[in-house]
């Protein structure tokens, strides 16, 4: 039944088509880059299609060549799974969950305790970055938590907490707040395919647009470092509720007009379609919705 399929073509176009070159396909699989190529001919003469588009830059997917790509990888990433469920479970499974910088250290990492005690067995590598990874292609990410204002239709998605943007500080700042006095801390939330986050905003819509041009601005790039300002008493910050829950629940920080909020996107948990119904991801899954539940409670 299976006796006609080209293994090592296939093994060779997924490495080339994943890692975007040749060369680098061959050191993953320790050949030659001619190799690959003879083997990605291959394959396309026996399809009758052209895989990829071959220039002086490099090589890129056509369209028929990343169809065939995500139909390969999703079927060896499968088989490794399968394979997996074999092997002497000497050692903890690890997953690896990709988030934001911020939402890891304010929300996930101190969770991490709770995650442990309920399953042992397993283990978390955290990986952060901003920038959006591209779950289809890298393998070696399990679930991304991320903040979108719609799903992708081509992932496995699951909503875990609405985000929504108020101004908050430390106790002391409020007790003395003091409109000639202002000081505002200014970070540019990045939210894909959403609304702008910004300081105009929220004023407009508490009807003190002049608080812009008396504030002093203390500007900041990162959610945790701009949320570690204002616990310090640096100036009022435009946040999100999901990332100042605990820091409201300690004490740290207060929220000033209640009444005042901009709508944000979704934090939610995606994976590629299939992984889902693994063991071990259907339990993060479960925990992940659980310890959301309870953040916005």
């Amino acid at each position: 039944m299976f006796s006609t399929l080209a293994l090592n073509a296939l093994r060779s176009f997924e490495a080339a088509a994943r890692l975007g070159s040749f060369k680098t396909a061959a050191e993953e699989l320790s050949v030659t880059p001619a190799a690959i190529s003879h083997q990605v001919k291959a394959l396309e003469a026996r399809l009758g299609t052209m895989l990829f588009e071959r220039s002086g830059q490099g090589v890129a997917l056509t369209e028929q060549g990343e169809q065939l790509y995500r139909q390969i990888h999703r079927a060896f990433l499968d088989i490794s799974r399968s394979l997996e469920q074999f092997l002497p479970k000497t050692s903890a499974q690890t997953l690896t969950l990709t988030t934001t910088p911020g939402l890891a250290a304010t929300w996930l990492i101190p969770r991490l305790g709770a995650f442990y005690r309920a399953f042992p067995q397993l283990n978390l590598r955290i990986d952060t970055r901003n920038e959006l990874v591209d779950l289809l292609r890298d393998s070696s990410i399990d679930l991304a938590i991320r903040a979108v204002s719609r799903p992708d239709a081509k992932l496995f998605s699951r909503t875990l907490m609405n985000e929504r943007f108020s101004v908050y500080a430390a106790p002391h700042v409020l007790a003395n707040l003091s409109v000639d006095e202002l000081q505002l801390i200014d970070l540019r939330w990045q939210i894909p395919q959403g609304d702008t986050i910004n300081w105009q905003r929220w004023c407009a819509a508490a009807g003190c647009p002049d608080w812009l041009t008396r504030a002093r601005m203390r500007e900041f790039d990162d959610e945790h470092y701009a949320l570690g300002a204002a616990i310090a008493g640096h100036g009022l910050v435009l946040a999100s509720n999901v990332l100042v829950a605990d820091s409201l629940k300690r004490g740290e920080l207060m929220v000033f007009r209640p009444d005042v909020s901009l709508p944000g996107p979704r934090y939610m948990a995606v994976c590629v379609p299939g992984r889902e119904r693994q063991v071990e991801m259907k339990a993060l899954l479960a925990w992940l919705e659980q310890a959301a539940a309870d953040t916005v409670a």
